[in-house]
């Protein structure tokens, strides 16, 4: 990793990482006795750490490179096996939370043990942990072979990766210690949301400078998806995290907006987030892999263009579907509720331009669990999005909101659309990027994908069922006009229900667990015969780009 970083490379990475330790100092002296403190000595651990790394290798002698003749796949071979630790950790604590609603015992008597402190870290070490980490290294893959460019320098890609991670360490370190801006996927406080901004804004940067740097004239469409999902989610995320800190020396702020106002800036951001972080990042996975393993052409790439901006516009206007039945003016809701509706067609052409990609290739998903991951991933895209312009009609609304119902659609798209979609690209990605000729366990594959889809089908369903019950229970009135079931009485009925949660969800980290396992196996078995290295940038050696194909 550092052997292949140039003197002036390692005197820029060394500035960094000296600067990062003055911060985590200037943090830990200025926070004592609040958790900021406690985040400044995280940080100056993390920047040590790496100082170190980098003082040990500052003599090394230079490994000899034509860096025109090959790509820089280091930082996606780490961010693959950070994403994959990231996903047993966090759908871990998933599976805990799960059993705490069956189980309330199993929760320690300590404030940190608590729903409320383990339920973000779950949802932030999935969506951003393991989610963010994958749509970085595949980014950083994808963007390279279809630019047919190598990314400019060697620095930039280590902060993103490194520089994210930190800013997801803090995230999950500070929930446990009562960290929290209380703002659905958006409950780190200000100084995290701070270093998010110039890591996000690197990241932009060496997206932009890579394509700059293309030999490859057309712009392939999965680099349009994840252009989306980086600029957008940097507009979606300094806008709702405006805030003003109670103190320059404690992690206490307070939102820049209140009342009815804040609440439609955090929809909107928060269902933007979904549409651009848990949706347009991982098309442009969908977009590459599918059609390179299938080895079919994408059945339409006009309609992928459509797909992208009917996605990009219409769901800019959707947030306010969170908010039916509250004090935002009605007339946004419907306008919520009607560009939701509206959001089915560009969704149903993404999903549909998935599976008419197969034509041809049907045997191979019989054959190919890989692939089988990726033909599942976008079934569930479509089912999960045309749930969600159905839940979105107020009518509707009226039932589900605030039930289990919400949470059954949400793991559809995150353990159905998201994390199938992450693994099969994975599993399509590790053999090439450690020179090895297939994974080490097919069966394990296999094993993986019926374990996930079991869990994924045994969870939604049992949300989906409570949900109904609990929306039906909340409005049963008797003959006097009063409600026929308490509260109480509701959480008495979902206990079955809560079980078989926790069971979909326990199938569901075991394969995950396995995949994990599968994958570090595939890089520690060395093979027979190593293949040839890729050489990629210049025109005459370079890898050919994906097909635009029609």
């Amino acid at each position: 990793m550092i052997s292949s970083l140039t003197q002036a490379e390692r005197g820029a990475a060394m500035l960094i990482t000296l600067a990062g330790m003055v911060a985590g100092l200037a943090m830990a002296a200025a926070g004592q006795g609040d958790p900021m403190g406690a985040h400044g000595w995280i940080v100056l651990a993390f920047f040590a750490l790496f100082f170190g790394l980098l003082v040990r290798a500052a003599y090394e002698t230079e490994v000899p490179e034509d860096r025109s003749l090959a790509y820089y796949d280091d930082p996606t071979k780490v961010g693959i096996l950070i994403a994959l630790a990231w996903a047993v950790i966090a759908m871990g604590m998933g599976l805990w939370v799960a059993a705490q609603l069956a189980w309330p015992e199993l929760r320690f008597d300590a404030a940190w043990s608590g729903f409320g402190r383990l339920r973000p870290v779950h949802t932030s070490g999935v969506i951003f942990g393991f989610g963010g980490n994958a749509l970085i290294a595949t980014s950083f893959h994808i963007m390279q072979r279809t630019s047919r460019a190598r990314m400019p320098g060697q620095v930039a890609p280590w902060f993103v990766l490194l520089g994210f991670n930190l800013f997801c360490i803090i995230a999950a370190s500070g929930y446990l210690m009562g960290v929290t801006q209380s703002k659905e996927y958006a409950e780190p406080e200000w100084y995290a949301d701070i270093w998010l901004v110039v890591v996000w804004v690197v990241y932009f940067t060496l997206y932009i400078r890579t394509l700059a740097r293309r030999h490859e004239p057309h712009i392939y469409v999965a680099n349009w998806y994840y252009l989306a999902f980086i600029l957008v989610v940097a507009v979606l995320h300094i806008v709702n995290n405006l805030a003003v800190p109670a103190s320059w020396t404690g992690a206490k702020s307070y939102s820049a907006f209140s009342g009815v106002q804040d609440a439609m800036t955090q929809w909107w951001y928060g269902h933007n987030a979904v549409a651009f972080f848990l949706t347009s990042g991982f098309l442009g996975m969908l977009y590459y892999f599918l059609p390179k393993r299938a080895g079919r052409p994408i059945y339409s790439y006009r309609l992928s263009i459509i797909s992208f901006w009917g996605i990009t516009f219409f769901y800019i206007w959707a947030g306010s579907h969170h908010l039916h039945y509250t004090a935002l003016p009605h007339w946004v809701q419907t306008l919520g509720m009607t560009f939701s509706v509206m959001l089915l067609v560009p969704s149903w052409a993404s999903a549909g331009n998935a599976l008419m990609t197969l034509n041809g290739a049907w045997h191979k998903v019989r054959d190919d669990a890989t692939l089988r991951f990726m033909m599942v991933a976008a079934v569930f895209y479509g089912l999960s999005t045309f749930e969600g312009s159905f839940m979105a009609i107020r009518p509707v609304n009226g039932l589900s909101h605030y039930t289990d119902w919400t949470i059954g659609h949400v793991h559809a798209g995150a353990m159905g659309w998201v994390a199938l979609i992450t693994f099969g690209s994975i599993y399509a990605l590790v053999p090439g990027l450690w020179r090895r000729e297939t994974m080490y366990s097919w069966k394990a594959v296999e094993w993986h994908f019926w374990l996930a889809l079991a869990g994924t089908v045994i969870y939604v369903f049992a949300m989906w069922n409570s949900g109904i019950i609990q929306g039906l229970m909340w409005r049963t009135y008797g003959e006097s006009g009063t409600l026929l079931y308490s509260f109480t009485d509701s959480l008495v009925a979902m206990h079955p229900y809560y079980v078989a949660r926790a069971f979909g969800g326990l199938l569901f980290v075991t394969g995950a667990i396995i995949g994990a396992w599968n994958v570090v196996m595939t890089i520690r078995h060395v093979p027979r015969q190593v293949p040839a290295h890729d050489r990629p940038t210049t025109p005459k050696t370079m890898e050919p780009a994906l097909p635009a194909a029609e």
